[in-house]
């Protein structure tokens, strides 16, 4: 199991920018992968983005070229860097974590995009 702390969201306007960030209680090249995911009102959680202990990447199309997923090994933290946002990125941002086949969940961070 590994214990995942977010921040970083808030309410942003349109065009503005957020950085998000989880921290996770063990090594991070202890963990296979970490990723971001969000959940809006009324929707299924999706995947946003992904980054693998070797520095492997992977986003939803809706983010690419605005989003962008970095790690600091030191400080055992993810960091979700968003850029333009748009109203409809408004949702819950989780961090998850997957090690030895389990994933592990943070508590979540709402990010609200008004127009």
């Amino acid at each position: 199991q590994v214990q995942l702390v977010e921040s970083g969201g808030g309410l942003v306007q349109t065009g503005g920018s957020l950085r998000l960030s989880c921290a996770a209680s063990r090594n991070i090249f202890s963990i296979n992968s970490m990723g971001w995911y969000r959940q809006a009102p009324g929707k299924e959680r999706e995947l946003v983005a992904r980054i693998t202990r070797t520095g492997n990447t992977n986003y939803a199309d809706s983010v690419k070229g605005r989003f962008t997923i970095s790690m600091d090994n030191t400080k055992n933290t993810v960091y979700l860097q968003m850029n333009t946002l748009k109203p409809e990125d408004t949702a819950v941002y989780y961090c998850a974590a997957v090690r030895l086949g389990s994933t592990s969940w943070g508590q979540g961070t709402q990010v609200t995009v008004s127009s």
